[in-house]
């Protein structure tokens, strides 16, 4: 008898569950594939790296693709070109460069994060840290950095993004 009754109480759901599919009810199609378009880069195919940087914008960011400027993105990259790349996020505006020994102070090394703050072309826009260490035995210990030091570097990329921009050609 308790078994009826069970059978009886999920009967109403077994049946509405049967009928949804006698109703017919299909599948989204799925979406149709992009048609790959030339970039204005050089005939490409958009890769990721257009997409990232955005070779067709003229935007005053220079991309869509990433949320910080792309010409700062960009002279960072080559400015600090010389030391060894450790991590970037385009889409935070981290660049993190590994230890870099400058082969005329080989007691000495230093490494930099750059962070890329805006999508505007502003010096505020950027913030560097540098930390140096000095080596001491096989010991090394952290050292303090000449605050000149710095600014040279946000002021070289600063420099290099504005040739960037006006050899894209996006001047406001």
């Amino acid at each position: 008898m308790m078994m009826i009754k069970r059978f009886l109480m999920f009967l109403p759901l077994i049946c509405v569950l049967g009928g949804c599919a006698a109703v017919g009810i299909e599948p989204d199609a799925p979406p149709p594939e992009p048609v790959a378009t030339p970039s204005a880069s050089g005939g490409g195919n958009g890769g990721l790296i257009d997409k990232w940087f955005g070779g067709n914008s003229t935007r005053e960011g220079g991309s869509g693709g990433i949320a910080v400027n792309s010409f700062l993105w960009r002279a960072s990259l080559d400015t600090m070109s010389f030391m060894p790349l450790k991590h970037s996020d385009p889409f935070g505006g981290v660049i993190n460069y590994d230890w870099y020994t400058p082969p005329e102070s080989p007691g000495e090394r230093l490494k930099v994060t750059i962070y890329i703050l805006d999508r505007q072309l502003r010096a505020d826009g950027l913030r560097i840290s540098v930390f140096r260490q000095t080596r001491t035995g096989s010991i090394w210990r952290s050292a303090t950095i000449d605050p000149k030091t710095t600014r040279e570097l946000e002021n070289a990329i600063l420099k290099r993004a504005r040739e960037i921009r006006i050899a894209s050609g996006v001047i406001k």
